[in-house]
Order: C-alpha cells, then structure tokens, then sequence
C-alpha cells in the first residue's frame, strides 16, 4: 500500500513538473523543432541565444521591471488597506460596519473584467492611462474583497483578551493593532500576498487597454506584443515565458 501511494505520488509529480521541463526545452529550440518531430524531447541544438534576443530584442528586461514595480505596490497596498480595514470591521464598533462589510463582499460577485469600460473612463478622467498607476489601481480594487474577507477572519480568532491585557497596560489603539494584532495576521498576509501576485502577474486585459506606451507595457502584454505577423519566432517567446514563470515558482513556494 505504502509502495502503490508513493508510485501514485510520482506519478503526480511527473505530471505537474512536465510543463515546466516542457517550457524550457521550448525555450532552448528553434521553430524548426518546434514545430518538427522533436515535439517533447530535449533540443538539438541548445539555443541559449533565445534568451539574449528576448531581453534584447525582446524588451522583456523592461516588460519584466514594469511587472514587478506594478505586482510589488499591488501587494504592498492590498495589504496595508485590508489588514486595517479589516481590523476596523471586525473590532471596532461603528455605525455603518455592517454596511461597509457587505459593499466589500458585494465586489466579490463582480467579475474584474466586467468593469472595464467604467474602469478605462475613470483612468481616462484621472489622465493617468499609460502609467503603472492606471494598473495598480484597479488591481488593489479588486483584491480588497477577498482580501478583507480573509484578513477578517483571522482577526476574529484572535482573542480579545490580548487587546483588553494590553489596554490595561496602557497601549492606544494604535500600539495594539501594531504590536498585538499585525504580529499575529502573517499567516493571512502570506495568504492574501500569494493570491494579489497572482491575480496581478496574470492579468491581461486591463493591461492590454490601459497601457499602449511600449515602455510601460507588462511581461503578459509584452510577451503578447513579441508575436509577429506573418514569421514569428517561437524561441524567443517561450524565454520570456520561462522569465515570467519564475517568479511565480519562487513566490509561490
């Protein structure tokens, strides 16, 4: 039995690492293979050169620094904003708290891509379509639902009597959210980071629309943008693909 689960579990492995060994000796080939006999098996002829015309040619160095500047505030802000906004809905007593709660999950039923027209309109009148901000906007928009959700439900397992030992000790408010409580969420920051990277490293459409500036351009619309017309050199793309499958891996795991 224990045999039977540990072949099962190979197997497993082999077929979620597959895609990744298939990527890279994608990335090593030329069309001719690609598109040839040696479909899965490891190239020929190593074309390491794929990866230089992809950062040179390719832009990808750029389109990879504008995913990161935009995937790292995303993060960075989803999560300032949902830890506190989660800390006032779930321990502070306020008028409209249920309100608020609810508005945040009604956004969880609307599908990011079903605000594009409205969303563009307003990038449009805040003259900031073509910058980073016309992406990370929208992306810390639509994160903040999930988000709250998860980061509310981690404050309401912790004790109260944590804040109420550290209230008779003096601290305001402010100390015991920053000294007691934050300490205390790392589980669910972690959380909330891995599916805010994924959802903005991913994302396609927005990008696609708002930024028309090459210099400002994402890795997926970058990536998009290295298909030719009429020859296209697969090689190169499927370097910027192995670039942009990376990070993924590494902050993932």
């Amino acid at each position: 039995v224990v045999g039977l689960k540990y072949l099962l579990l190979s197997i497993w492995t082999v077929i979620c690492l597959f895609p990744i060994y298939w990527l890279v000796c994608f990335s090593l080939k030329d069309n001719t293979e690609i598109f040839g006999e040696n479909i899965a098996g490891l190239p020929r002829h190593w074309i390491f050169s794929n990866y230089q015309s992809a950062f040179m040619g390719g832009n990808v160095g750029i389109y990879l620094l504008n995913s990161v500047i935009v995937t790292g505030m995303t993060i960075l802000l989803t999560i300032i904003v949902a830890v506190t906004a989660s800390y006032a809905l779930e321990r502070m007593v306020w008028k409209l708290r249920k309100t608020a709660m609810t508005i945040f999950m009604i956004g969880i039923m609307i599908p990011i891509h079903a605000a594009l027209l409205p969303v563009f309109y307003m990038m449009q009148t805040l003259h900031i379509l073509n910058t980073a901000w016309s992406l990370i906007i929208p992306y810390v928009a639509f994160a903040m639902p999930v988000a709250i959700m998860i980061m509310t439900g981690f404050v309401a397992g912790i004790p109260r009597e944590l804040e109420e030992s550290a209230s008779i000790d003096g601290a305001s408010i402010y100390k015991i959210f920053i000294s007691v409580i934050l300490p205390l969420l790392k589980p669910a920051i972690a959380t909330v980071s891995i599916f805010t990277f994924i959802q903005a490293w991913n994302e396609l459409m927005f990008a696609t629309v708002f930024i028309s500036n090459n210099a400002k351009k994402t890795l997926t619309v970058g990536i998009q943008s290295m298909s030719g017309q009429f020859l296209t050199q697969w090689g190169p793309i499927g370097a910027a693909l192995v670039v942009a499958t990376i990070p993924t891996i590494i902050f993932v795991t």
